[in-house]
């Protein structure tokens, strides 16, 4: 029997969590609608904050959102509703990427119950990581998780890491030569200088994490060359444990699979004590994109290189408040 339609408490209280995903350079490109009638919830990109020069397909909005979409379906698993979805629901509307019907009730052992607890919690460390192996068994979990969301997590030996971290080298030098590139990430961060605590979006300079002594993991500076107030310098692990997140296709459906993969991945990933970051630079140029991925791997696309191991928490990055892109009608 459907329950009864969720209240504005309740509905904002899901979004929040949804909105705790983590999205290329923090743009943050998701909109939701609640139908009281219905009981059903529309997730839509939103055009504004997209990045025509790094992602002119609009994978990585794909992506974020996606994340935000299972975040949505953990938290309303929490909230005791069965979060129903249904991806590209309109072949006329491509922004219109999910719709989740939550009239359902979820039943008492639903498998995304157990990461609610990490919603809140995960957030990407850009800090170095400690040395420490990460066993089989937390791996193996891991790559079950991407599995259950119709993806594939590659685990790469240490010669295929150290050519993923050459891509990604390249990828900066060619970003350090686009200056569009350069002006559009621009817009996505703050290196401080103007000090703007009120801003709800993209990346503040005190999630940078610290300058690289020896550049060995393959993180973003997004401080480029700009002076950071009070920044300091690390050295980072000689050999990064690196995940690459794939899928056999490389269609809009597949990207909000993988998505929703990346961050049940993540959850699981915190629930089990490890520390995270992405890395897509390598991913943003398509003639390096296809390098990444190991040739004789079941993976046909990589959609997400992620950093695993043990480590500082990252902060919390900035959220826009749910009522500017929660819409209930």
């Amino acid at each position: 029997m459907p329950s009864p339609p969720l209240d504005p408490t309740t509905v904002t209280a899901l979004v929040e969590d949804a909105t705790a995903a983590p999205s290329m350079h923090n743009a943050q490109p998701w909109k939701f609608r609640y139908l009281s009638g219905t009981g059903s919830m529309e997730l839509r990109a939103d055009p504004e904050r997209t990045m025509p020069k790094s992602d002119p397909t609009h994978r990585a909005v794909h992506l974020g959102c996606a994340a935000a979409l299972f975040n949505l379906r953990v938290a309303a698993v929490h909230a005791g509703r069965e979060p129903v979805t249904t991806l590209l629901p309109d072949p006329a509307d491509p922004w219109l990427l999910a719709e989740v019907n939550l009239a359902e009730p979820a039943g008492p052992e639903h498998d995304l119950a157990v990461l609610h607890p990490a919603v809140r919690k995960r957030h990407t460390s850009r800090h170095p990581f400690t040395d420490e192996e990460i066993p089989d068994d937390i791996l193996d979990g891991l790559r079950g998780a991407a599995l259950l969301e119709g993806a594939r997590l590659y685990v790469p030996d240490a010669w295929h890491v150290k050519s993923v971290l050459s891509l990604v080298h390249d990828a900066e030098g060619r970003e350090a030569l686009h200056p569009e590139v350069r002006e559009e990430m621009a817009r996505w961060t703050d290196t401080g200088a103007k000090g703007d605590a009120s801003r709800r979006e993209g990346i503040p300079a005190y999630a940078f994490g610290p300058r690289q002594h020896d550049v060995t993991a393959p993180m973003r500076d997004f401080a480029g060359w700009h002076p950071v107030p009070g920044r300091g310098s690390a050295t980072f692990e000689k050999q990064p444990r690196l995940a690459l997140l794939g899928t056999a296709g490389d269609r809009p459906e597949d990207w909000l699979r993988a998505g929703q993969a990346m961050e049940r991945v993540l959850l699981q990933a915190t629930l089990d004590g490890l520390v995270t970051s992405l890395t897509s630079q390598a991913l943003e140029w398509p003639e390096l994109r296809w390098a990444v991925r190991d040739p004789g791997s079941a993976m046909g696309h990589v959609q997400m290189v992620i950093r695993l191991g043990y480590g500082p928490e990252g902060p919390a990055t900035p959220r826009r408040s749910v009522g500017d892109v929660l819409d209930i009608t």
